[in-house]
C-alpha cells in the first residue's frame, strides 16, 4: 500500500514523533498493536504530526534488542494485540484474565479456535499469506520450531544434521513439528494482519509509518541458517569476521557488534535478491524505511573473530551502488532514509546523494563550538531528517542536565544569536523549536521530549547490556499545555 492520498513524507515539510511500539501504554509487559496504537495515531493527527517512526519491529532475541533479531522479515509476536483476538472470537475474556499466562499459549489457543471455528474466507486469507511469504516464512517457522525444541540454543549449536540442513532430517522435522510450525505461521499472519490494519488507519489519518532496519542481521537468525552462502562463514559455518565500527571519539576500542558480514559476491550473483526481498517486506509494512549504519553499504569495518575489541579491524568495500540500484529498480516507490551519523567519507556522501536519500541530523551533536558543525540548525540542508535526539541518545532534558559548562555555553550562545538576546534557556522546548524551524523537510521528535522527561526515561544506552528497550509512557504524562504547545509549534513552523 502506498500513500497515494497523502503528501510524500520525504518531500513535504512535515513533523513526526519517534516512539517504538513497545513504548505504547499497555496492561501487559509491552505495548502492542491494539487500541493504544490507534490512540497514538489519533494523537499525531490531532497535533498536526504526519509521521510515526518506530524501531525495527522484527522478533528479537531474549535481550529484546530490536537490532538483533531472529529474522529480517518476521514480526515480533509480542506486539500482537490479544484484545483484538478477543473481539474476533479467537480468545475469551477469561483467557485474557491470566488463566493462561503465556502469550505463546494464548496464540496456540487462538490458532486452535481459528482452525475449528472461523469461516472459509478467513482460512483462505491465512493460506494466501503463507503462500505469499513462503520464501522466508517456511524457513523461519521451521527454524523457530527447532530452536524451541533445542531449548533456545543458537542454530550453530544444533546437531550437525539440523545445523547443516540435511534434507531428510528437515523433512522429518517438518512432519514432527507440523503443529508448532502452523502456530508460528499463524502468529505471523496475525501480526501482519494487525499491522496492515493499523497502517490503513494511519493512512486514513494522514500519518505515514516510518520503519527502521539494521544493516546487518544476527548470526543466530533464520536468515543465516537458511542461506549461509550469503554470509562470510567458514566451512563449518562459523563467522570468520564480525561487524562493528572502529575506535572514535566516543569509544577508544570501537564497537564490536558481532554480526556476520555479507558475502557480497554471492549476493551480487543473485542480483541482490536477498536484500530486495528484505526491503520488499519492509516496504509493505512501512511508508518510509531508515537503513541503519548506511555507511556500511559503501565500506564496512571487518573485525577478525579472534579479536576481543574492534581496534584491529579493516575497512572492506561494499557494492552499495549496485545494491541500491537493484532495490530501487525492484521497488520504485520505496522511500529510504540513510542513517549517516559518525565519521562519514566523501564516498558515502556521494552514494547517498546519487540516490537522493535524506541523511540524519542530530541536534544533540551540534554544539561542539565550531561554526561548521553539520548538525547546527543553520547548516542543515533541506534533504534531511532532523532529530533532537534518537533512541540511542539521552532525552534532551537528560542531555542538557549532563553536559559540561563549556558545551552548555555553546548552546546558550546559539540561542542568544538565533532567537533573542535575553532568552532564558528552556529544555527540551528550545531544541524542539530548533528542529522544527530548521530547513530539514522532516523533523522527528522523540516522545520523551514532547513529554519533557529526564534521563531516567531514555530508551537505550549504547555499549550497555541491561536496562534497555523497556521504557513505556502513559497518557497521564502528557499535559494539556504540552499538547497545545507542540500543536502550535508545528503549525507556526508550517509543518502542518
Amino acid at each position: 500500500m502506498t500513500l497515494e492520498s497523502n503528501p510524500s513524507p520525504l518531500t513535504e515539510r512535515q513533523t513526526g514523533v519517534l516512539l517504538h511500539v513497545s513504548s505504547l501504554p499497555s496492561a501487559y509487559y509491552t505495548g502492542d498493536l491494539g487500541l493504544e496504537a490507534y490512540h497514538f495515531v489519533d494523537f499525531l493527527h490531532d497535533i498536526g504530526a504526519t509521521v510515526w517512526q518506530t524501531l525495527p519491529i522484527n522478533m528479537p532475541h531474549a535481550d529484546n534488542s530490536p537490532y538483533q533479531c531472529l529474522s529480517a522479515h518476521a514480526g515480533n509476536p509480542d506486539f500482537i494485540s490479544l484484545e483484538i483476538l478477543q473481539t474476533q472470537g479467537l480468545l475469551t475474556k477469561e483467557d485474557l484474565s491470566g488463566l493462561l499466562t503465556s502469550k505463546t499459549h494464548l496464540l496456540v489457543k487462538a490458532y486452535d479456535t481459528f482452525i475449528q471455528q472461523v469461516d472459509k474466507k478467513s482460512r483462505q486469507e491465512f493460506s494466501r499469506f503463507c503462500k505469499k511469504h513462503r520464501h522466508w516464512l517456511n524457513d523461519f517457522a521451521l527454524f523457530l520450531a527447532l530452536r524451541n525444541q533445542f531449548k533456545d540454543a543458537g542454530w550453530s549449536q544444533w546437531p550437525d544434521a539440523y545445523k547443516n540442513r540435511d534434507k531428510k532430517t528437515l523433512k522429518l522435522a517438518q512432519a514432527e513439528l507440523a503443529q508448532e510450525i502452523a502456530v508460528i505461521k499463524f502468529a505471523q499472519f496475525i501480526f501482519f494482519t494487525q499491522w496492515l490494519a493499523l497502517k490503513k488507519y494511519a493512512t486514513h489519518k494522514k500519518v505515514a509509518l516510518f520503519g527502521d532496519i539494521p544493516i546487518f542481521v544476527a548470526y543466530d537468525s533464520a536468515d543465516v541458517w537458511a542461506e549461509p552462502h550469503f554470509f562470510k562463514l567458514d566451512a563449518d559455518k562459523n563467522m570468520t569476521v564480525v561487524a562493528g565500527v572502529p575506535p572514535d571519539y566516543f569509544c577508544a576500542t570501537g564497537q564490536r557488534w558481532g554480526n556476520p558480514h555479507y558475502n557480497w559476491d554471492a549476493m551480487a550473483a543473485y542480483d541482490f535478491s536477498w536484500w530486495v526481498s528484505r526491503m520488499a517486506t519492509q516496504n509493505e509494512l512501512f511508508d518510509i524505511v531508515r537503513i541503519d549504519h548506511f555507511r556500511g553499504l559503501e565500506a564496512a569495518w571487518e573485525i577478525p573473530t579472534t579479536e576481543e575489541t574492534a581496534i584491529n579491524g579493516v575497512w572492506v568495500l561494499a557494492p552499495g551502488d549496485a545494491l541500491l540500484a537493484a532495490i530501487t529498480a525492484a521497488l520504485p516507490d520505496i522511500n529510504l532514509v540513510a542513517e549517516d551519523l559518525g565519521i562519514i567519507t566523501a564516498e558515502v556522501d556521494a552514494l547517498r546523494a546519487k540516490y537522493n536519500l535524506p541523511g540524519m541530523k542530530i541536534l544533540q551533536f551540534a554544539f561542539s563550538g565550531t561554526d561548521d558543525n553539520p548538525y547546527l540548525p543553520h547548516n542543515i540542508e533541506e534533504n534531511s531528517v532532523v532529530y533532537t535526539g534518537t533512541h540511542d541518545n539521552d532525552t534532551t532534558v537528560g542531555w542538557y542536565d549532563a553536559m559540561d559548562e563549556q558545551e552548555r555555553e555553546h548552546v546558550h550562545a546559539y540561542l542568544r544569536v538565533s532567537h533573542y538576546e535575553q532568552h532564558e534557556p528552556s529544555m527540551p522546548n528550545d531544541l524542539i523549536v530548533m528542529a522544527l524551524e530548521s530547513r530539514a523537510k522532516l523533523a522527528m521528535i522523540p516522545m520523551q521530549d514532547i513529554l519533557a522527561l529526564d534521563g531516567n526515561h531514555r530508551m537505550n544506552t549504547p555499549g550497555t547490556t541491561t536496562g534497555n528497550w523497556h521504557w513505556r509512557f502513559n497518557w497521564q504524562q502528557l499535559s494539556v499545555e504540552q499538547k497545545a504547545s507542540i500543536t502550535e509549534l508545528i503549525k507556526r513552523t508550517k509543518r502542518h
